[in-house]
């Protein structure tokens, strides 16, 4: 069973995973507009797509930390 201590940490978890998938649709929704008005330079781009990255990588560990190892 959780200890009080281990249930928060992993409520604060699920609040910060939801916070940066929300971030990365963001992101991918900003990516496509500029992408299809042609109004975004390539650098712009380019910084968007390296933050989209990033979140993806930080929602990777969470979910890591999230999902319980099995031993088989």
């Amino acid at each position: 069973m959780n200890a009080p201590g281990e249930m928060k940490t992993e409520e604060v978890l699920r609040i910060e995973l939801e916070v940066f998938r929300r971030e990365h649709r963001d992101l991918d929704e900003a990516i496509a507009a500029l992408h299809e008005k042609g109004t975004g330079d390539q650098l712009t781009l380019q910084r968007l797509k390296r933050q989209k990255l990033a979140l993806k990588d930080k929602i990777a560990q969470i979910e890591d930390r999230l999902t319980p190892d099995i031993i088989a």
